[in-house]
């Protein structure tokens, strides 16, 4: 017997994305990942999946507000197939979690009656799959959540020929979910394959955010929409995964994109000014002509003219507005071009400006503290001898 089904994790809805600044677009980044909900139902029904196994984190918090339960129940209800949940490390199944409370249980039988919440680590058996959640009781679990499947009595008579799955959270050793910006990480929620029988036929994990394979039985999801900036090549988020599981076999696996927003990372040095053409060109490459839909980290350095300083900022400008979200460490410094500079500090006609600008250089050429406030009082000298 096989059976096709999703495997998908850490959806985190109702994540704050605390460093958008702009509210409109935090709104538009959390409503994002209801989306790619409805992404992934479709998804399910177009390969025919008999049903879905979230590897936890539905909810970013285990105190999800009323409006996030209440959305992410008929975004489920929605899809239509069954809907198989562990908590995971972000909404722990401990006590006073979100799925204790009264209002996710109402929620759930009016809008979601396909969600089955696994709470307790005990087999669960379908038509034609056995699921063995390992969920996670509290935000840092020191014991392996999957140790009670080591001493399991596992036959084929029990079971028969209906493939078993395992659902857990966590990181398996030597390898650890990605970290949010500036969060350390520690050794919790080890899962320890090797300690695991191998008659299971699948191993369904969440935490890290991008889509891994472990070994040939054993994958990560990953997230179905990307929430922080990609870190590394090995790193694939925004994926949901289409597993086909049969008794002793090797599962098939293929991965499917769910995401929508760009998360896109540039980094550009700024040699002479005419670089500003190519960094347009690059911009374009990524952001396209699109404005709602994108996510940029930017790293500039190199230094620019005055003039050239000015077109720089209003690129920035138009950049940001279109973005979801502009994380940006601007380096550039500013260098008079030998026309900029002989334009001030050679004024016949008015002696006061040329003697400050000739100041200014010097101390913007400096090492010292006053170097990047000498450089801005040139850019601002040159602006307003331009406009008089």
């Amino acid at each position: 017997m096989s059976t096709t089904f999703l495997h998908t994790a850490d959806w985190q809805l109702g994540k704050p994305y605390a460093r958008v600044e702009d509210a409109a677009k935090r709104t538009l980044l959390q409503n994002e990942r209801f989306v790619a909900v409805e992404r992934l139902g479709a998804l399910a029904r177009q390969e025919k999946a008999s049903f879905i196994v979230v590897a936890g984190d539905l909810f970013d918090s285990p105190t999800a507000a009323k409006p996030v339960v209440s959305r992410a129940c008929a975004v489920i209800g929605a899809v239509g197939l069954p809907v198989y949940v562990i908590p995971g490390n972000h909404d722990h199944g401990g006590a006073d979690s979100i799925w204790d409370t009264e209002f996710l249980q109402r929620e759930r039988q009016s809008l979601a009656p396909n969600l089955h919440l696994l709470l307790k680590p005990e087999p669960i058996e379908l038509e034609n799959a056995v699921l063995f959640p390992c969920p996670l009781l509290r935000r840092h679990e020191s014991s392996d959540t999957t140790q009670w499947l080591r001493h399991f009595e596992l036959n084929d008579s029990t079971y028969g020929t209906k493939p078993r799955i395992v659902l857990a959270h966590g990181s398996v050793t030597q390898f650890g979910s990605a970290p949010e910006e500036d969060e350390d990480t520690t050794s919790v929620n080890l899962i320890d394959l090797q300690r695991l029988p191998g008659a299971f036929d699948y191993f369904a994990l969440g935490d890290w955010h991008g889509t891994k394979e472990i070994n040939q039985k054993t994958w990560y999801s990953g997230t179905p929409e990307l929430d922080r900036f990609v870190k590394g090549t090995e790193h694939l988020p925004g994926h949901v995964l289409v597993v086909t599981a049969a008794r002793g076999s090797k599962p098939e696996v293929r991965m499917l994109k769910t995401a929508k927003v760009g998360w896109h990372a540039l980094e550009f040095r700024f040699t002479t000014d005419s670089d500003l053409t190519e960094f347009e060109t690059q911009l374009r490459d990524r952001l396209g002509t699109r404005a709602g839909e994108d996510v940029l980290q930017l790293q500039l350095d190199g230094s620019l003219g005055i003039e050239a300083c000015s077109r720089l900022e209003t690129i920035l400008e138009s950049v940001d507005s279109r973005l979801l979200r502009l994380k940006i460490n601007n380096n550039t410094r500013i260098a008079p071009s030998h026309a900029e500079l002989e334009n001030l500090t050679q004024r016949s006609g008015d002696p006061l400006i040329s003697r400050v600008a000739t100041r200014l250089a010097e101390l913007s050429l400096s090492s010292g503290p006053e170097s990047a406030t000498a450089q801005v009082a040139l850019r601002e000298l040159y602006t307003s001898t331009h406009n008089l």
